[in-house]
């Protein structure tokens, strides 16, 4: 049996609802082991208890699917992650403790490139939540929007994978590639590119189902090896970003981002960051689920979906863009 403590709170109709939510909204039509896994935990109180006993960050359904799956294998079904999760508790809750979710997903890029293509070039880059900072390098994949497509600035050893994404009639799409002089990270555990362990985290991330990602992936950590190599300072976003935007050039425009980052950071942090970002010289690219900055959300003039991700520039929506980079529609 999982065990827990007395002192834990008995009712965990929060976290039941956070994994019902996860698998009905989040993993629905991506992942059907992951819906499974989900629900498996919703309907198990010896699970909620024990995921309970973990920090309120670290309880996230991926940060916990994937603990299991990158120790044990992925699992069979829901009854086979509860009897790895019986059996196997100190180790998987040393490696949530451990790590975080630093979903690298490259593909983004594809929905980020319209509105960095609209900017007054050449462009510095800073990307807060950098993980390994393959967001860092959008001029170094390919692209196919279907009406467009396009190719990398300059081809290296190995080939630049192609992300694919559906842009409505109204997105700006570029006729080529935006020109970037500098470009760092900032993440509070920032992968290496050259660990492996590291690497096999970052692969764990994509969810089951999910090969083809998996695949692009591997291909963009390759060319992400390359030199120019992409260096992520560790540091927190909330006290170290002036301090690293500073070392910017001050010929290039600025440009300080994120995708699905602020979720993870508690409110005061969130608020922090937010204000210093427009007290910088520097243009604001959020790219977040709608709830995560209201501020921003309220200016809409529709109900965002509750699946997309909404893109801003300094603080004004302009589209909603797939959650993996799959999709952007721009507002009119």
């Amino acid at each position: 049996m999982l065990e827990w403590t007395e002192r834990q709170d008995t009712s965990f109709e929060h976290l039941r609802a956070r994994y019902r939510h996860f698998a009905d909204s989040e993993a629905k039509g991506v992942s059907p082991l992951y819906v499974q896994l989900a629900r498996t935990v919703s309907e198990s109180d010896a699970l909620l208890h024990y995921i309970a006993t973990l920090p309120t960050a670290k309880q996230q359904p991926n940060l916990v699917f994937a603990a299991v799956r990158h120790l044990y294998g992925t699992p069979r079904d829901g009854q086979h992650f509860q009897e790895l999760v019986e059996h196997h508790q100190p180790a998987i809750s040393a490696l949530i403790l451990a790590r975080s979710t630093q979903t690298n997903e490259p593909a983004r890029c594809a929905t980020l490139l319209p509105a960095l293509a609209q900017l007054p070039q050449p462009l510095a880059l800073l990307e807060v939540g950098a993980s390994a900072g393959l967001c860092l390098l959008p001029d170094r994949w390919r692209y196919d929007y279907g009406r467009v497509r396009l190719e990398p600035r300059a081809h290296g050893m190995h080939q630049a994978p192609v992300f694919s994404c559906r842009a409505n009639a109204a997105t700006p799409l570029p006729d080529h590639m935006p020109e970037i002089v500098w470009r760092a990270g900032l993440d509070l555990n920032p992968l290496d590119l050259a660990n492996r362990e590291d690497m096999a985290w970052l692969e764990t991330l994509v969810w089951p189902g999910q090969e083809q990602r998996a695949e692009r992936l591997r291909a963009a950590v390759r060319v992400a090896q390359q030199p120019p190599t992409v260096v992520v300072a560790k540091g927190n976003l909330a006290t170290d970003l002036q301090a690293v935007a500073a070392t910017a050039p001050h010929d290039a425009t600025l440009v300080i981002f994120h995708s699905a980052v602020l979720a993870y950071v508690a409110r005061a942090d969130r608020d922090r960051f937010i204000g210093e970002v427009r007290d910088l010289d520097a243009v604001w690219i959020s790219n977040e689920s709608p709830g995560v900055i209201p501020q921003i959300a309220t200016k809409l003039a529709v109900a965002p979906p509750t699946d997309r991700l909404l893109l801003a520039v300094d603080g004004k929506p302009v589209a909603f863009t797939g959650p993996h980079g799959q999709s952007i529609d721009w507002l009119d």
